[in-house]
């Protein structure tokens, strides 16, 4: 039963731009629109809920309800984040301890309690809603370590992006020419995608004075959701070629 998409470089490419515009589509919803952190948590949890409990009735992989509950989670991410770093007045600092924390909480019992810690072996009820619930908080924690590196560090948006690009850099050598476990350096680049999007995202949608390149949070989502809607028809339409083929594609080199 495949439930889950290949882990290949069209994956990475099309979590960036589903993390980038959970970032933009977040901020559009609170900042934007003036909806707020709180209540915009609150719109897009439900909105995580619903999409997640459609994957879970699924008895196979679908590359748009798959997708749209990635970005209800960037999108949940982005304001509860940003309502644990500001309107609880947290900082960007300690809301990144803590969601670490957090996260690491969620391996520990999923790597404990379950049969497996593969992300490509999740046949069970209990697994895949670990899976989604660590995707879950490493979007938030993602967010509020991108706003760490943008707003306190002194990297600022663009050096920030550079910054965690570097790791995802390091992380794809490592996942090619190492033996550490893919499993592990699959969720150490799911983290690091999150803040990557963070950062890019506010590069988007930023003035020219505060070095972005000032697209708004409107513009920005319309141009970032064009691109994943192009990405997951394609992706749909190569998942349609493979059912009704002779045989399965290779995957190449994947997490497992």
């Amino acid at each position: 039963m495949k439930k889950l998409p290949q882990v290949t470089l069209l994956f990475w490419i099309m979590k960036i731009a589903a993390t980038t515009l959970g970032e933009t589509a977040g901020d559009l919803l609170s900042m934007t629109l003036n909806v707020g952190y709180a209540f915009s948590s609150m719109i897009l949890m439900g909105l995580f809920w619903v999409t997640l409990a459609a994957q879970l009735r699924s008895k196979k992989y679908h590359p748009l309800l798959y997708w749209t509950v990635i970005l209800s989670t960037s999108t949940a991410g982005t304001t509860m984040s940003d309502y644990m770093d500001r309107t609880l007045g947290l900082g960007y600092a300690k809301g990144t301890l803590i969601l670490m924390a957090v996260l690491a909480a969620v391996f520990v019992y999923w790597r404990t309690s379950a049969h497996s810690f593969s992300v490509q072996n999740i046949t069970t009820f209990k697994v895949e809603m670990l899976y989604w619930i660590a995707i879950l908080f490493s979007n938030t924690l993602g967010t509020a370590l991108g706003d760490f590196l943008a707003d306190d560090s002194g990297l600022g948006f663009a050096g920030g992006a550079l910054l965690i690009g570097g790791l995802l850099a390091l992380t794809a050598v490592a996942a090619y020419s190492t033996r550490f476990s893919k499993t592990l350096l699959f969720w150490i680049a799911f983290v690091l995608t999150r803040p990557f999007g963070a950062t890019l995202g506010d590069v988007l949608t930023k003035s020219r004075a505060q070095g972005g390149l000032n697209f708004g949070t409107i513009g920005s989502s319309i141009i970032l959701g064009s691109i994943l809607g192009i990405l997951i028809l394609h992706t749909t339409f190569n998942e349609i070629k493979e059912t009704d083929g002779p045989g399965a594609s290779s995957a190449g080199p994947g997490f497992n």
